[in-house]
Order: C-alpha cells, then sequence, then structure tokens
C-alpha cells in the first residue's frame, strides 16, 4: 500500500475542505481527481457529462486513477463522489492508499450544495429527492470501498482531521 490517503464520498461531504487541511496537517500534497481530470482533458466535468455522457466520464475516472496510481506518494486525494462507483476504481483507490469515506447526511449535503449549480447529477427539480436516491445507492458501495469511515455532519476541520489520523493509527 502506498503512503497516500484517499478520501470517497458523496459529493458535497467535504472531501475537498478536508483534504486540503488535512494534506497541509501531514505535510502532504493535495490533489482532486475532478480538477485532475478537468487539466487533463481541458473540459469542466459538467461539460464532460453534457457532451459525452456520464459512462464516458466514468471512464475517463479509470483512465485518470490508472495513470495517477504510478506516480502518487504521500498524497491526500480528494475523489469525485462517483469514482469508487466501478469495483475497478474501488480497488484501484485501494492501491494507491488508505481510503476514508467522508459520511454526510442528505441534509447537511443539500444544505452545501443547495446555491451549487456546477453538480450535474443535481441539476433539475427536486434536488433534495435526487440526493436522497443517489445517496441510499451508493452508501453501500462507499462503506465497501472504505478502510474507514468519518462522519462530517456539523463537525470542525480540526476534530474531521483528528478522527482521521486516528483511524490511520488502528
Amino acid at each position: 500500500m502506498k503512503d497516500n490517503i484517499v478520501l470517497i464520498g458523496f459529493m458535497g461531504s467535504g472531501k475537498s475542505s478536508v483534504g486540503i487541511r488535512l494534506a497541509h496537517a501531514l505535510g502532504y500534497e493535495f490533489m482532486d481527481t475532478d480538477h485532475y481530470i478537468e487539466s487533463t482533458y481541458e473540459k469542466s466535468i459538467k461539460d464532460i457529462f453534457a457532451t459525452e455522457g456520464e459512462e464516458a466520464f466514468r471512464k475517463i475516472e479509470t483512465d485518470s486513477l490508472k495513470e495517477l496510481s504510478k506516480s502518487l506518494h504521500h498524497h491526500v486525494i480528494a475523489t469525485g463522489g462517483g469514482m469508487p462507483l466501478r469495483e475497478e476504481n474501488a480497488a484501484l483507490l485501494r492501491q494507491i492508499g488508505t481510503v476514508i469515506f467522508l459520511n454526510a447526511s442528505k441534509e447537511e449535503i443539500y444544505s452545501r450544495l443547495k446555491e451549487d449549480t456546477t453538480r450535474p447529477l443535481l441539476a433539475g427539480e427536486n434536488p433534495m429527492q435526487r440526493i436522497e436516491a443517489l445517496l441510499n445507492a451508493r452508501l453501500p458501495i462507499y462503506q465497501k470501498a472504505a478502510d474507514a469511515t468519518v462522519t462530517t455532519d456539523q463537525r470542525s476541520f480540526y476534530s474531521i482531521i483528528e478522527e482521521i489520523q486516528k483511524s490511520m493509527i488502528k
């Protein structure tokens, strides 16, 4: 296993916000896989979804993980919310490092994302219903892919980071 920490979870669970701070606390580099994909493909995630579809985007995620797995050391990696949906991706994430599932309730996610128009999977009517449906479908996948789970609802970054660090010692 490599010396990286991989953060998985639903959109809005805190992967990027926590990841940046965790990397700083550990003296690691931070990487967001969505930003990596946008930079590599010179398109936004929203545009990739719109022009190529979700399945094509999921393949891009897999290809990106394969590339990243060759070179990352001492990184905290924030993944896209759907990254572990493919079993191949979940296996690659485990090869890259320790996988931490950042869990947030549907109410917390809605509160964090209600003004965000960049999330293709939440576009349309009744985003709370969409969040609930997607979260229910993904929860067992996240739990299966993770080495540890940390709940982020109503918590400070400090307490979340502290719990992640404690889970790494076990």
